[in-house]
């Protein structure tokens, strides 16, 4: 199976590289300055922060290869008690959290204003596989634009989705791009800190970077079956 991951940064990237078993094959950079590296069947792309350039660099390389599969996958906020810190989410729906309006009348997600969707949802059966495997928590991902900093901005967010179970930027917009190629999608996050106020004295990076690595691990046998 071809599988592309995509993260936001190369941090992230360096870490799904470590879990993976097969060898390095190639390195180098696609149009855009986007870097790619091809290890075994999976080939891991550091595509920027946000859904804007997760989209970008991920429509670019799925123009340039067939891949039977993409995964957006990082470190990101996890919602409590759902997801604690180093814990692992896989997303059963891939929400876009932040597309649409605000009304007198409260938020409006953009597909209920007729503009386009707001929710990717995984395949079943492969999404609740991964989760298995991984023991991670098996819930809604949301992709925001703007970083949750406020006990407020929190209790909408949980009161909008009340099954999340993590926050991070850039999967919706790798799902946008996947869905426009016909290409099945995952996301995994790794949480390094609670969704909530900003307080980076509570991260734990290098421990969600580490949960990162180990399930890519884990997911090796996975990634390698035929499409």
């Amino acid at each position: 199976m071809r599988v592309l991951v995509v993260t936001a940064v190369a941090a992230e990237a360096d870490s799904v590289a470590a879990g993976l078993t097969g060898p390095v094959l190639d390195t180098r950079q696609l149009p855009g300055g986007y870097a790619l590296s091809r290890q075994g069947t999976v080939d891991v792309l550091a595509a920027g922060v946000g859904p804007a350039a997760a989209a970008a660099a991920t429509a670019t390389a799925l123009a340039l290869d067939a891949y039977d599969l993409v995964v957006s996958a990082g470190i990101g906020g996890g919602f409590q008690p759902h997801a604690p810190i180093g814990a692992l989410v896989v997303a059963d729906a891939i929400v876009a959290a932040d597309l649409g309006a605000e009304t007198p009348d409260g938020y409006l997600p953009v597909d209920e204003l007729g503009f386009g969707r707001s929710i990717h949802r995984p395949p079943a059966a492969l999404s609740q596989q991964t989760a298995d495997t991984l023991d991670a928590v098996y819930a809604p991902v949301l992709t925001v634009s703007t970083v949750t900093g406020t006990a407020a901005r929190a209790a909408e967010l949980r009161d909008r989705h009340p099954r999340a179970a993590a926050e991070a930027m850039e999967g919706f917009g790798v799902a946008e791009a996947a869905a426009a190629h016909s290409v099945p999608v995952l996301e995994i996050r790794a949480v390094s800190n609670t969704v909530g106020p900003r307080d980076r004295a509570t991260w734990r990076i290098g421990q969600a970077l580490d949960s990162l690595r180990y399930a890519f691990q884990l997911l090796n046998p996975l990634l390698e079956e035929s499409p």
